[in-house]
């Protein structure tokens, strides 16, 4: 609980800014539907490798800068204490279907960071 496990770049022009994430870091892109959204998976590296992987654009290109999200057991107690602490929520808690619960908050210095609770999966 606690870890950073996702970030979001922001970009004016996806093409060029996949480009060039691709050229200097190996990095890969999967488009993922959105809606009205266009956002892009990126895979930083194998999964047995250290790093994270993220997304590009996305509320990041709203909020005019990269955000680390963190996972969390429960959303609802983080957003508590994060304004118990100073936070302002920016994002309230949406469900990302199939997958989780997110939101953004911007702590006291003024940083966002996306808060995310992942779904139950079903028992096999």
């Amino acid at each position: 609980m606690g870890r950073v496990t996702h970030f979001e770049l922001p970009t004016a022009d996806s093409a060029t800014s996949r480009k060039f994430y691709e050229s200097v870091f190996g990095w890969q892109f999967t488009k993922w539907d959105m809606g009205n959204m266009e956002y892009w998976l990126i895979k930083t590296g194998e999964a047995d490798t250290p790093g994270i992987d993220g997304g590009l654009g996305g509320a990041a290109n709203e909020l005019k800068g990269t955000v680390n999200t963190v996972e969390v057991d429960n959303l609802d107690e983080a957003l508590k204490k994060a304004g118990a602490n100073g936070g302002q929520i920016i994002m309230p808690k949406e469900e990302i279907p199939g997958v989780g619960l997110l939101a953004y908050v911007r702590e006291p210095g003024g940083a966002v960071v996306g808060i995310f609770q992942d779904l139950p999966h079903p028992s096999m």
